[in-house]
Parts: structure tokens; C-alpha cells; sequence
């Protein structure tokens, strides 16, 4: 059986346990999510040299636009992917020809004659980034339970920590020693690997048709193709069933449906055929819905449109400082771009820890005290990076704010998923395709606005820093009041003014309706 057996229904493909497994589905993920980063990040060092070499002018101001054009791909293209993803039942593929392009969009930035050349394959990059942002995270949230949502999602961003770590030091390590193409080279090398492993993948939908559910690993995987000659005597039970997101366009009502058999019929009739009746999850079956609809359905949402506002932010944020940090270190402590890059460095060794553990926590508590939590850890440290005295101060200071920012992405992507799984007609993608829009107008302002008042203002470090925790406050604001099915807020209510208690929250009533959803089959 080749890596092309999921698309074939006659044969069980090989591996369907590991290859559609939750912890597979999550390493894939989040290596293309490392991949993604470095890819981004690897050509950053050496764009001026390759300018210049080129007889160009102004090398920074290019340099800059070709960062945008990147931005402007994943931004365009992330609506008509988010809409194909839901209309069409797969992530495999998608994921597949984005890296293709992905590929293709190193060759020809290696081979480029000339700028026209470079930006159009910057273009191309993002619109690969896109897929991997929305059809990775939709896939991911697609197999695994919703209990654990948040710890492997935490788990697979730790991928963009990692692909900032590796790419930056490699692409001007590799530079410096072989010269412009041995940077692209090894993001090529590095986009291989995650090929071979996309093409490993096996979507839940394709397990299910076979008996057995990654979420629900005690499942039976039949051994023979469900066709109508082949009728095997099998045992399901207490199979859930998830409640349907991104399908129809009402909610469903509760179902609670046993099939016993009658133990005194003859064998063949105790043997459950399963050619017309396969183990399909409603919340992989996916009817078209129009954009309007899911732009109406969004904007309807509290919760939905503050995640996005914080994921906007995170964005804004992190992007605002990339011109600005480099310059300020040389200014105050003379810092040449080696000792800036260790300064980057302790920024990101922290998101490496902050992602995952924030994960693991949003399961256990939710994501409305994770999220409060990071955002106020993190608003002191940009008031202590705007002092001059102490360098290890500062550094450790842009460490801490690394650790407390980046533990919001993974509360921000579970409460996505969450509302996906709470709102009729909308799917994963469609949550995916609107963060992903949202982060990348962020990282496509941010460096312009960072950039200009940097230069424009007298004090440019201290007004950025001061920009950026008056977000963190509106974000803190925004969280207390509306994340989470029983935001903080309406649990202080309900605490000092008992009153509140009599009014249950929509989102609990929403929760407590699919907790009580399943289907018992048994033979």
C-alpha cells in the first residue's frame, strides 16, 4: 500500500493507527509550521547582500516590500482557502499543493533575475503559509478531542518559536560560508521532509470509514474494505458523537439512539452490514456556505471577535518591534547584529515553553483565566524595557514579555475552535482563515507603524513600548468581559449579584445540549 491509499476505499491503508493518530497529526502540523517560519525567516539576513549584488538601490526600502508582498499573499489568499477547505471534505491535499508551492516559491527566489521575480515568488510563499495555517490548525482540531484541543495546539505553535530560532542564524550562517543559494537549499531540504510527512497523513474522515476513530482510539479497525459483499461481524460502542459545526445551517437537537440485537436471531442476521451504513462523523461532513453568511455569523459572536481583535494584536506586536528592536540596541548599548541576534534569541527561547504549557493549562482551567493571566504578566515588562540603566535588565525584560505574549496563542486558537464547534455553518477553516487574515494584517502593518514612529517620535523605543501595553490593557479588557463560554466577568456577577445566577449563558446551555448528544450502537 503506497502513501496514495487513503484516497482508494477497496483497501485498509497501512499504518491507519499512527498515520491518522492525534500525536502524528500534531508533529505534522507543527513541523510545517517550523517549516513555514524558516522558510520566512531564513531569507531575511541575506536580502540586502542579494540586492546589492543585483545593482539595487535603496536596499532597505525594497528589502521591506518584499516582506510585504509576503504578507499580501498569505492575506489574499486566506479567504478563497478557508471557503475551499470547508466546501470540500479534505485537508490532505490542500496542505500537499500548498507545499508544492511552497518549493517552487524557493527555487525561483533563488534562480531570480531580478526584483519582479523575488516579490512574485514572496507571493507565492504566503499563499503557501496560508495553507498550512488553515488547513494544518483545521486538521489538527478535526482529530483531536475537544479536551485536549488546547494542549496540541499549544504543542504545535511551538513550531513558530523554533522556525524563528533555526532561521535567522542558519540563513546568515549559510550565507557567509556557501554563498546566496545555500540558504534556499536547505529551507528546500527542510520542505521535503515535511512532504514525505503530509503524504503520511490520514484524515479522520478516511479512518472512520474503516471503524476506527483517532479520537477515540478503543475504536475497531475493520480488516476488510466496506463494500456490499463484505459484512463483518463488529462491535461498536459508546461511539460519540461530536456536535455538527460548519454543516447546516440549524443546530442539531439532542440524539440518544441504542440499537440492541436480538439475541435470539440466527448468526447472519446478527452480523451488521455496514455497506450502506458507515461510521461517519457529522462534524467531517461539510456542505458549502456562503462567505456572507460565515462574515454574519462571525460578527455576530463577542467571543469570536475578540480572539480575532487579540490575534490582530499579537500580530501588531510582534511585528512592530522587528525594525525598531536592532536599532535601539545600537543606539543605547552598541550592539552590532551578532549580539542583536543573541538578543533575538532570548526572546524566542521562552515561546518555546510559554506555547505548550499554556496549552495544557487552557484544558484544565479555560481559556479565559490563561488568557487574563498572560496578557497582565505580560504588560509590566514593557513598561520595565523602556528604562536605559540595566542591560540585563532589558534583556531579561524582553524575555519575560516573550514568554507571558506568546502563552496567548494557544488560548486564542482553542477559543476559535470552540466557537467553531458552537456555531452552526461555520467550520474550522472558515475560524482558521479569519485568524490567519487577521494576524497577517497585523504583521503587514506592523513594521510600518513600529518603523515610523521609531524614527518620527523623540522618544521612538518608549512610545512603542507604550503603544503596545495600552493594546495589552484593551486586550486584557476585552478578555475579562468576553472569552470563554462563562467569561470572568459574568462569573463576578454571578458571585457578588446572585441574581445573574437565573440567567444561564447561552454558550453553557450550548455545551451542556452536546454534552448530552451520543449514539450507543451495539450487536
Amino acid at each position: 500500500m503506497g502513501l496514495w491509499t487513503p484516497f482508494s476505499s477497496n483497501r485498509k491503508p497501512r499504518g491507519l493507527r499512527w498515520r491518522s493518530s492525534v500525536w502524528f497529526i500534531t508533529t505534522v502540523v507543527g513541523f510545517g509550521i517550523t517549516t513555514d517560519l524558516l522558510v520566512y525567516s531564513i531569507i531575511i539576513p541575506v536580502l540586502p547582500f542579494q540586492l546589492e549584488r543585483l545593482s539595487y538601490h535603496k536596499v532597505s526600502s525594497l528589502t521591506g516590500w518584499l516582506l510585504c508582498a509576503y504578507s499580501a499573499g498569505l492575506v489574499l489568499s486566506t479567504i478563497p482557502i478557508a471557503m475551499h477547505s470547508e466546501r470540500y471534505s479534505m485537508r490532505r491535499m490542500p496542505l500537499i499543493i500548498g507545499l508544492l508551492a511552497l518549493i517552487a516559491s524557493q527555487v525561483m527566489f533563488m534562480e531570480a533575475p531580478n526584483y519582479a521575480v523575488m516579490a512574485v515568488a514572496r507571493v507565492l510563499q504566503g499563499i503557501s503559509s496560508s495553507m498550512v495555517w488553515i488547513v494544518g490548525l483545521a486538521l489538527l482540531c478535526d482529530t483531536t478531542p475537544e479536551k485536549n484541543v488546547g494542549r496540541q495546539l499549544g504543542i504545535a505553535m511551538t513550531g513558530l518559536s523554533v522556525g524563528l530560532l533555526v532561521g535567522s542564524p542558519a540563513g546568515g550562517a549559510l550565507y557567509t560560508r556557501f554563498g546566496f543559494r545555500a540558504p534556499f537549499i536547505f529551507a528546500s531540504l527542510c520542505a521535503v521532509v515535511d512532504l514525505f510527512l503530509r503524504l503520511l497523513i490520514i484524515e479522520r474522515d478516511v479512518a472512520l470509514r474503516w471503524g476506527y476513530d483517532p479520537s477515540e482510539p478503543t475504536a475497531v479497525v475493520m480488516t476488510e474494505a466496506p463494500d456490499a459483499s463484505s459484512t463483518p461481524d463488529i462491535q461498536l460502542t459508546s461511539i460519540p458523537i461530536a456536535h455538527v459545526h460548519g454543516s447546516t445551517d440549524i443546530e442539531t437537537n439532542e440524539v440518544e439512539e441504542t440499537i440492541v440485537s436480538d439475541k435470539f436471531e440466527p448468526p447472519k442476521a446478527q452480523k451488521l452490514s455496514i455497506a450502506h451504513q458507515p461510521i461517519i462523523d457529522p462534524t467531517l461532513v461539510r456542505k458549502p456556505t456562503p462567505l456572507l453568511s460565515v462574515v454574519i455569523r462571525l460578527s455576530q459572536s463577542p467571543r469570536a471577535l475578540v480572539a480575532l481583535t487579540m490575534s490582530f494584536v499579537y500580530g501588531l506586536v510582534q511585528s512592530m518591534q522587528e525594525p525598531s528592536l536592532p536599532l535601539h540596541l545600537q543606539s543605547v548599548w552598541n550592539f552590532n547584529s551578532d549580539r542583536v541576534g543573541l538578543a533575538y534569541l532570548a526572546a524566542v527561547l521562552p515561546a518555546l515553553i510559554s506555547s505548550p504549557l499554556a496549552g495544557y493549562y487552557v484544558d484544565q482551567v479555560g481559556s479565559d483565566y490563561i488568557t487574563c493571566i498572560c496578557l497582565l504578566l505580560a504588560l509590566p515588562w514593557w513598561i520595565i524595557m523602556t528604562l536605559r540603566q540595566s542591560l540585563p535588565l532589558f534583556i531579561f525584560s524582553l524575555a519575560a514579555q516573550s514568554f507571558f505574549v506568546s502563552g496567548v496563542v494557544a488560548p486564542v486558537t482553542t477559543e476559535l475552535a470552540s466557537v467553531s464547534r458552537k456555531m452552526a455553518g461555520v467550520g474550522y477553516a472558515h475560524v482558521y482563515g479569519a485568524f490567519n487574515l487577521a494576524f497577517g494584517i497585523g504583521t503587514a502593518v506592523g513594521p510600518v507603524i513600529g518603523g515610523q514612529i521609531y524614527d518620527r517620535a523623540r522618544h521612538g523605543w518608549t512610545a512603542l513600548c507604550c503603544i503596545t501595553a495600552a493594546l495589552i490593557v484593551i486586550c486584557v479588557t476585552l478578555a475579562f468581559c468576553y472569552t470563554g463560554a462563562n467569561p470572568l466577568l459574568a462569573k463576578v456577577l454571578r458571585h457578588h449579584y446572585p441574581i445573574y445566577a437565573i440567567r444561564k449563558n447561552p454558550d453553557e446551555e450550548s455545551s451542556s445540549t452536546d454534552d448530552t448528544s451520543r449514539t450507543h450502537i451495539a450487536s
